[in-house]
């Protein structure tokens, strides 16, 4: 199994947000959706971030309610784990465990496909 079978069972929609998007707004946006991560697309639609809850939750803890009207682009972190559709998942699980994340953008030649995450993995893991 590989993450391309992973998203036709998942999906491949994937909720994005611009770095110059207040906060509160990647908020709202995860609650809506129900997601736990937003990946922050620059010029080109390039990845340049991913924010998370828990990223949000720790900057909350640290600066106050102000910081939901910092914008994105200073709370995301920008070292974006990535992998692409033919990587096995087995593989993935073991990156994701070991950098203690998770959630992975998926890539094809620079463009943004897709976006998995641990549960997803481990859900499809399981199944197969």
């Amino acid at each position: 199994m590989n993450v391309n079978a992973i998203l036709d069972h998942a999906g491949a929609a994937v909720a994005t947000i611009e770095p110059t998007a207040a906060l509160a707004s990647a908020v709202r946006l995860l609650a809506e959706r129900g997601i736990g991560a937003l990946v922050v697309l620059g010029a080109g639609l390039r990845v340049i971030g991913i924010i998370s809850e828990q990223d949000i939750v720790r900057l909350l803890a640290e600066r106050g309610a102000a910081a939901l009207h910092e914008p994105v682009g200073q709370a995301m972190n920008r070292k974006v784990a990535t992998c692409n559709g033919g990587e096995p998942a087995r593989r993935v699980m073991q990156r994701m465990t070991a950098g203690k994340f998770r959630h992975l953008a998926v890539v094809e030649k620079d463009r943004l496909i897709g976006i998995v995450s641990i549960d997803d993995v481990a859900r499809q893991l399981h199944t197969a």
